[in-house]
């Protein structure tokens, strides 16, 4: 029975799952924190991959593996292959003043064109360029830079301080993709330089059935980016529109063609598998039902109780759901709005109605903006916290306005890496 293992390092914790990979069953499994921040010691994924396989019974068995991982964070090495400074996560604000500067040099056309994406402080070219204004030292002694899957895919291989081989970075185009200095034709040096100031080496990009090997001969995928991770894993095609409802909202598709968008509101992606994987973003998604739900004094399936007990449209109760200010549209200094409200429609049914209404109206118009940009979709693959609610999932079709399907829960990024590693085996 040839077994594989696959990794989603998350930005709250690392999970592990070992898979048979004749029949796709998962034999083992384990699991491990990440601590909180923003910007993150490197080290302390590496110990939480260890503990996460030692939990799932160890190495012993697996012919393949392949890491899926947080996207964008910025690791940077000296030339002797030790992290400089902690890692700026994807969700670390601090440059987005330098990804106006960026924008203001090269102009939003240009880097869309070039790289698929108008950069936002998510991405790892903003940091870079923070990292050179703001700690020029640091900047200086950068010899690679990496993401957070390259570095453990590194570091699983047996490198590392103690193996300082630069040239055995590797990559996949969907993680690189997500850098704002990666395109269609490789990586884009010039917006490089013009970030960190200087060349540094850059992992190599491999192809989605490419691999390398780890110590004892297994044989390594290229890994993936999380949402690249989680489309393989739940199999989407193309037609297909991923909705995931977390903290934040993403809703992302499988396209045959590459998605240009000058106004940055759609993320222009390479997926894990050779196609391409167009990204809308939103800010306001579960933590809406959660604030609702606490203002109503109900738990979640109370508060689905109470929305479903009332009519669509939420007898004109209308929430416009920015708490959080929004990037999708990109309102940073938005709040929210309920309107619509008189006596008759200010019920607490028609309360919690308007919430699942509205954060899926934010998902709505991420799925819009993908269509205005020529991707076809068809269905829509429901998955993340939120979609655990019956509303949700009741009045998801008719506001996201196709057929809504709701997978089973599961760790869709680490399964994601495990069906990658199985493609590697003979």
């Amino acid at each position: 029975m040839a077994q594989v293992l696959g990794v989603d390092s998350s930005t709250q914790s690392c999970k592990v799952v070992v898979m048979d990979a004749a029949t796709r069953a998962i034999v083992r499994e384990g699991r491990a924190s990440h601590p909180e921040g923003t910007e993150v010691d490197p080290e302390a994924w590496w110990q939480a991959l260890q503990s996460a396989i030692g939990a799932a019974g160890g190495l012993d068995g697996v012919e393949a593996w392949a890491i899926g991982g947080q996207q964008h964070g910025m690791v940077v090495l000296d030339d002797a292959g030790r992290v400089i400074r902690p890692a700026l996560l994807w969700n670390d604000t601090r440059s987005a003043g330098t990804a106006s500067d960026l924008i203001a040099e090269f102009g939003a056309e240009t880097l869309a064109a070039r790289t698929g994406l108008v950069p936002v402080a998510s991405f790892t070219i903003t940091k870079l360029r923070w990292l050179r204004d703001n700690e020029p030292e640091n900047a200086a002694r950068v010899a690679a830079v990496a993401l957070p899957h390259d570095w453990l895919t590194w570091r699983l291989r047996g490198f590392g301080p103690d193996n300082p081989d630069l040239s055995e970075l590797v990559t996949d185009r969907s993680d690189a993709s997500g850098t704002g200095y990666w395109g269609p034709s490789g990586y884009d040096r010039e917006l490089l330089v013009a970030a960190l100031g200087h060349d540094v080496v850059l992992p190599r990009v491999l192809g989605p059935t490419q691999s390398v090997t780890d110590p004892a001969g297994r044989l390594a995928g290229a890994g993936a980016g999380d949402n690249a991770a989680a489309g393989l894993g739940l199999g989407a095609r193309p037609g297909d529109a991923v909705v995931s409802i977390g903290t934040s909202g993403t809703v992302f598709a499988v396209s045959a063609e590459r998605i240009t968008d000058p106004t940055g509101t759609i993320a222009g992606f390479a997926s894990a598998d050779g196609a391409w994987l167009p990204l809308v973003a939103t800010l306001n998604a579960a933590r809406v039902l959660d604030a609702i739900a606490g203002l109503l004094g109900v738990d979640h399936a109370g508060l689905s109780d109470l929305a479903l007990a009332a009519p669509a449209g939420a007898g004109g109760l209308s929430l416009q759901p920015y708490f959080e200010g929004e990037r999708t549209p990109n309102l940073p200094d938005a709040t929210a709005t309920l309107s619509g409200m008189t006596l008759a429609s200010t019920t607490r049914e028609n309360l919690a109605r308007a919430a699942v209404e509205g954060m899926l109206g934010g998902l709505a118009f991420g799925m819009q903006q993908l269509r205005s940009a020529g991707v076809p979709l068809r269905r829509a693959l429901l998955i993340g916290g939120g979609a655990q609610s019956e509303a949700v999932r009741r009045i998801a079709p008719d506001v996201l306005g196709v057929p809504v399907e709701v997978p089973s829960p599961a760790e869709y990024v680490a399964l994601g890496a495990a069906h990658q590693a199985s493609a590697l085996l003979p």
